[in-house]
This record gives C-alpha cells, structure tokens and sequence, in this order.
C-alpha cells in the first residue's frame, strides 16, 4: 500500500476504532497503533462482567487485533487463554475483514472470593496486576484458521507474568520469534470503555547490515524506541482529545515516522439461527428435554448475548428425520 508521512494539519483518521501500521523511518523498526472506543465499549456492553473481568476481555480483545495484524491470512485469528482460576476463559476472535467480538467465562462465587483476597473495589477497574488470581494456571494460544485450507497455525504459551502483555512477550521470547515490545491501556472515560496499544517490532537483519556492523546500531534504535515508548501513559493511549498521530509524533518525532493505510474495526458475531440449531441437532433427546422450559429451548450467544428460542417439538422432530435420512 501507499505510504503517508505525517504533516500537520492532515487528518489522521476520524474513526476510533482501527489498526494502523507504521514505521520508524530512521532505523528498522516497524508497529502497529491501535485505538478502539465504540467498538470495545460495545461488546462489554452487550454483558454484564465484573469491571476486573471486563478489564480482562478488553485486554484480550485489543491484544487480538495488535497481533492478527502481524499476519497475512483470509480467515478468522482467536486469541484464547485457558486457566484452572475463578476465570475460566477469555476468547476473543477477529476475520480478516477486521470484524472483532470477544467474551469470557468465569465462576461468579470464586471470582468474588478471588476479589476479595486481592482487596479489589466494585469501582476498580485494574486486572493487569492480578491475571494470576484470576485465571490461576494455564496457557494462551494464538489460532489462525485460513478460509478453505483444512491445517490450522497455532501456538501456545504458558501464562506467565502479571499481565496478558507480560505473557504475549514472554511467547515472543520461548519463540524466538522478531523482537516485540508492547505497551497497552484499557479503562473507562466518562462511563465508556476505551484501549490505546503500541506494539514495536525490530525487523530481521539481512547479511548486508551485519558486514558493515550495522548490527549494534540497530540495538541502539530499539534501545531508545523502548525508552522513548515507556514514557506513553495511560492517559496518552485513552484521551481521545489526542490522536494517534499526535501520539506517535510525541513518542517518535526524532525517528520520523511514516505510516500505511488503516484499517477500520468493527463489532460483530457469527452466531446465526441455522448455527444454533445445527448445535441442538447434535444432541440427544435426554439432553435436549433437560434443556427445555415450558417446551421450549432457549439458547444464549456467549459472544453476543443473543437469545435464540425454538420449541422442543420442533428441533425433535428435525432430529428424527435427519436420523432417518442418515
């Protein structure tokens, strides 16, 4: 894609809710910024999480677009971390087409116990600091499921560290994968859920650099691109009287900075009544008599919060003719 160079006065982007890629012009380091505000406030809205778990989802939910941006595919990225603690799970999930959804799951009486071990208020809205009283022992994986090919990527880490970040790098780092560094804020301003990140990449060297000792010079720009990204507060990320080009010009502005066309994020959930049936046909009778109320089943989307009724003759009677059918 064509590149753009910052220059005041030249309108970065009016939506608040995109990816977009960078590059430090005077060294080898390439990132992405996110910022998301509608979009995230919109999926928490759609549950009614503890704030240290919306916090959490948050987390996961801007983690997700910052890494499937690293990639090219034509599919759909999950970003999924699985622990043993009062929270269960947190998954969320975004197509290439940049459609982004997320939940979690959690047990409500072991989460409060964890809480109120940790001292957390019902207005404290911090989690990054207790992700392993939260979610105890586990793992996080990263899943790209490409369109019309049956292999799937994945790899999986052991969560380790106080935070998802800490835990992201530390994937980085067993991989040994390109050098990253990633800074994040998720919070709420004015009663709205927002996230600001900043993720820094050190490009390959190629033969070429290393012959002309090129190699220490390049540790000297991700030593100061580190440096100069550590100062980006929390308020920096979440105020949105300040845009991401301002942001990146106050971080980088002796790097020069040159960026790539953004990409615009939106909500959005799979879910579909034929999906939700298909998981109901699957079932035996017992089951499906255990799940019906008043002769109906009523099926609730984890991701979206959408509810789905069928009436119990109904799916029984699909059942059998599909069994006959087989």
């Amino acid at each position: 894609m064509e590149k753009k160079v910052f220059r005041d006065g030249i309108s970065f982007m009016s939506s608040d809710n995109f990816i977009q890629t960078f590059q430090l012009e005077s060294s080898s380091l390439r990132g992405r910024i996110v910022r998301l505000g509608t979009v995230l406030d919109d999926i928490l809205g759609a549950h009614d999480y503890p704030l240290p778990i919306s916090h959490l989802v948050a987390e996961n939910i801007t983690l997700t677009l910052l890494l499937s941006s690293m990639l090219k595919y034509k599919g759909i990225f999950t970003l999924q971390v699985q622990g043993d603690g009062p929270v269960r799970m947190i998954v969320s999930d975004m197509t290439s087409e940049g459609v982004v959804r997320g939940c979690a799951s959690f047990n409500e009486e072991r989460f409060e116990k964890a809480r109120a071990q940790i001292g957390a208020l019902k207005t404290q809205e911090g989690s990054q600091n207790h992700l392993a009283q939260y979610m105890g022992s586990g793992y996080i994986a990263f899943t790209v499921d490409q369109e019309h090919e049956k292999d799937r990527y994945q790899g999986i880490v052991e969560l380790k560290g106080s935070s998802m970040v800490d835990c992201v790098q530390h994937y980085f780092t067993q991989s040994e994968q390109i050098r990253t560094g990633i800074k994040m804020a998720v919070g709420q301003r004015d009663g709205y859920w927002c996230a600001g990140a900043i993720m820094l990449q050190h490009m390959p060297e190629d033969d070429q650099e290393v012959k002309s000792n090129l190699g220490n010079l390049n540790e000297d720009d991700w030593r100061r691109a580190m440096i100069f990204l550590d100062t980006c507060t929390e308020d920096e990320f979440l105020d949105k009287g300040i845009s991401a080009q301002d942001l990146l010009l106050r971080l980088f502005h002796e790097e020069g900075v040159r960026v790539f066309e953004p990409m615009a994020v939106a909500k959005g959930c799979r879910c579909t009544p034929e999906r939700v049936e298909n998981v109901l046909l699957m079932m035996g009778d017992d089951d499906l008599a255990y799940m019906a109320v008043d002769d109906d089943i009523e099926m609730v989307c984890e991701f979206c919060s959408r509810k789905y009724v069928f009436p119990l003759k109904e799916i029984k009677d699909k059942l059998r003719a599909a069994q006959k059918e087989s």
